[in-house]
């Protein structure tokens, strides 16, 4: 009896898990109770305890990474492939293999050869976060000259949390701006849309410019970005970077402040550790401004806490300084949040990098939904209710929005 689609591609599938020949296997179209879910990411990973693979959950706004052992991630593979989730997508360096199937229980399997020469490079062994293939090259000349790496490509002493950093922000933002239509990075993804100018990408409060040059890495020609930076040695030292790394003129940094930033057009917005209301700024700039995509990784989250107002069941807890430090940042950004969504935004929360490296991890991302000037009514009163919950009566965000709380 001529084998099932399905089951032709879990053969594919067991192959290339017991050969270690898998890059990456991607699963899509699901369906089950849990509406936020949206795909499933597997790729290899070594850990102290030999081969894993690591399982990213992508939700709406989260992502949930499991690691599991080669018989346990086939065995669960298996139980979603054509359950769960009706695509699958199989890339080993030889082969690409794609399954489609249908509710009705029908499926086609397409498998294509890559051309004699021509392979997919599977993830490197090593340790668990050096196996990977770098959307941003460890020897790029410009880490180098930031001293993030050495020149081996290996990071310098203390900068190994910075490196990972970079890394996860460079897969981070490619993902967002394929979710704002605004993705422009071949091969890493299709081209969904052809612009006729580069994008406008703003990095407010852009500091010693690590993750900017990382923007610009990564965007290329395809983007014009523009790091906004009050210090003015950090200013020259940048451009000095960009000049002699070739980044010039798409990579440029300009002294001044957030709030003083006269913006229009902008496509992207990048504010990551601005400290305390300097994140609000950034968020109100880019609001104004328009633009489609704006990103901020908030700090120092202090205007709130002299008025939180503890309800009376949470009284007792909230004695303890630390709690009340905890309460005052979620309640800031969970404001923020919901400010974003009044505006015209859809919004994602989720953590940008494991505390293991920095413990300020939280990242506020926005795509923009609706024109600007043009706010949800039906979300004021519930952002009302929030803030009054809290004692909360003036929030810095709010105040350039105009939004009475």
């Amino acid at each position: 009896m001529t084998a099932s689609a399905r089951d032709r591609f879990l053969a594919l599938l067991s192959a290339a898990i017991g050969e270690g020949t898998l890059v990456k296997l991607t699963l899509g179209k699901h369906r089950g109770a849990d509406d936020t879910l949206q795909n499933l990411f597997v790729r290899p990973v070594t850990l102290k305890s030999g081969p894993h693979f690591a399982f990213v959950w992508r939700h709406a706004t989260r992502d949930i990474t499991k690691n599991h052992a080669p018989a346990a991630a086939l065995t669960e593979l298996a139980a979603l492939i054509g359950a769960s989730f009706l695509d699958a997508h199989l890339f080993t360096p030889a082969q690409t293999a794609q399954l489609e199937c249908q509710s009705d229980g029908s499926a086609r399997l397409k498998v294509k050869k890559l051309p004699a020469g021509e392979t997919m490079s599977p993830s490197p062994v090593g340790a668990h976060d050096s196996g990977k293939n770098y959307l941003i090259p460890p020897d790029a000349p410009w880490l180098r000259a930031l001293g993030v790496t050495n020149d081996r490509g290996q990071p310098r002493e203390g900068m190994a949390d910075k490196f990972r950093q970079i890394q996860k922000f460079a897969e981070l933002l490619s993902h967002l701006l394929n979710e704002a239509g605004l993705d422009l990075l071949p091969p890493l993804t299709a081209i969904a849309s052809v612009t006729t100018s580069p994008l406008k990408v703003i990095d407010a409060g852009s500091g010693k410019g690590y993750l900017t040059f990382a923007v610009s890495a990564l965007l290329g020609d395809r983007a014009a970005v523009r790091g906004i930076e009050a210090r003015q040695d950090l200013v020259a030292l940048c451009n000095e970077v960009a000049v002699k790394q070739a980044f010039a003129p798409r990579l440029a940094f300009t002294a001044g402040t957030i709030a003083e930033t006269p913006l229009d057009g902008v496509d992207v917005l990048i504010a990551l550790h601005a400290c305390d209301t300097a994140t609000d700024d950034a968020l109100a700039l880019g609001i104004a401004a328009g633009a489609k995509l704006i990103v901020v990784a908030p700090c120092c989250q202090k205007e709130l806490r002299p008025q939180l107002t503890a309800p009376p069941v949470l009284a007792a807890p909230l004695r303890h300084g630390i709690f009340q430090e905890r309460q005052a940042e979620f309640v800031t950004d969970a404001l923020r949040a919901e400010l974003l969504e009044w505006a015209g935004y859809r919004t994602k929360v989720f953590e940008f990098i494991s505390t293991e490296h920095t413990a300020k991890n939280l990242m506020i991302a926005a795509i923009k939904i609706r024109p600007r000037g043009t706010v949800d009514d039906s979300t004021a009163e519930q952002l009302r209710a929030f803030a009054r919950f809290y004692g909360i009566k003036s929030q810095a965000l709010a105040r350039q929005l105009e939004f009475s709380l």
